[in-house]
This record gives structure tokens, sequence and C-alpha cells, in this order.
């Protein structure tokens, strides 16, 4: 999982606050944007993991989304299966033997400034996991999502762990409605119905 959010070839960006009425629409309107023209499998990683309460978004976010059984998007990483550092790099290979020419949505939490707190962030291009820490973690996405939880700057394990679950589970719902709504709008003759991959079992970190 990553401290902070670093992307690549982030071409447009749009990040609302959580609490903001009309943010679902706004932010899953642009994302809708994004998406290809041709049929493609569309696949979720929701990054984290739930031993660390602000690291638990993308897990949540995971698992609020298979409650909801969306028609066109494959899931992986929820609370019972999270995907993590440690298994990230097995994840990404057996999403591309599982999916032909996967187009892939990332979620993750990240650290920011004060003011950014509670901020649901999406941007074109993939999400850069583990970067603020040198870990050599694979790109992810051709799209991602993130979540503000939390202030950057110090000791940022320890913030992490003490981020508030309430704002977690609040913008984890949230992203997960965005989701399901991008979701009711693919609406391609061939059906891809969502899956929680269950084949890697491990500890999560």
């Amino acid at each position: 999982m990553n401290l902070k959010s670093h992307f690549n070839s982030k071409s447009d960006t749009i990040r609302m606050l959580h609490t903001e009425p009309d943010m679902c629409g706004k932010i899953s309107e642009k994302i809708v944007s994004w998406l290809p023209n041709s049929p493609r499998e569309y696949v979720v990683v929701c990054i984290g993991t739930d031993r660390s309460t602000g690291d638990a978004l993308g897990p949540l976010t995971g698992s609020y989304l298979d409650e909801q059984k969306p028609r066109h998007i494959s899931v992986y990483g929820t609370l019972y299966d999270p995907v993590h550092a440690t298994n990230l790099h097995d994840y990404m290979n057996l999403i591309h033997q599982n999916h032909k020419n996967p187009f892939i949505i990332a979620v993750d939490a990240c650290l920011g400034k004060t003011s950014s707190v509670g901020h649901i962030i999406a941007s074109e291009g993939a999400l850069k996991p583990g970067a603020a820490l040198n870990k050599p973690l694979p790109a992810v996405g051709d799209i991602h999502v993130t979540g503000v939880v939390n202030i950057s700057g110090f000791m940022e394990y320890s913030v992490l762990q003490n981020t508030r679950l309430s704002i977690v589970i609040s913008m984890a719902k949230k992203i997960a409605s965005i989701l399901v709504t991008i979701d009711q709008q693919l609406t391609y003759n061939q059906i891809s119905p969502a899956v929680v991959m269950k084949q890697l079992k491990e500890n999560s970190i």
C-alpha cells in the first residue's frame, strides 16, 4: 500500500469533497468520459490492508462494491481477500491471466494536505503504489481513484493507523457508489459478471 499517491501519465483529474451532494454523479460522469469506446473487460483493483484504519479504504471499497453485484466489473481486493504490497505482483499477474486486455481502475488511500482530507480524486493514468517508500511495486490502472484519508508529512504509518474509521467508511461507500454508477452505464451485449478472485490466499500485512 502507498502512503502518498504517485501517479503516472496523469492527463486529466477531478477532485471533490466526498460530502458534496453531487460528487458521485460528477466523478462517475468524468470517469465514463475516459473509458474506451470498444468493449473491454473491466477490473477494479482495490489496494490496501484491513490492519490499518486509513489503509482499509481500498478493501472496504472492494467489499461494498462486491455487495452491489456489478454486472460488468470484476473486483479484486476486499476485506476478506485484500490486495496489498506483498501480493500486488501476484494479483496483477493473475488479473492478466484471467482477463483479456483488461481496463483497470485502481482504488487506494492516500495522505495529503489538511485542506485535502476527505477529498476523492480520480485521474487518468496509473497509480504507483509505494513510490514514496521506494518499494518496487508495479504501476496499477488505466484510471485511478484515491481518497485522502489523513494528513501527510510525519510518521505516516502511525497517521494511517490512527485515522478515523468513520471518514474511511464514508469515503469507501462513496467510491463504491461511483463505481456502481459506472457499471450501470456499461451496456455492452457481452456481460462480464463481477467476480471476487480468491486464488491467492494470504494473510494481509
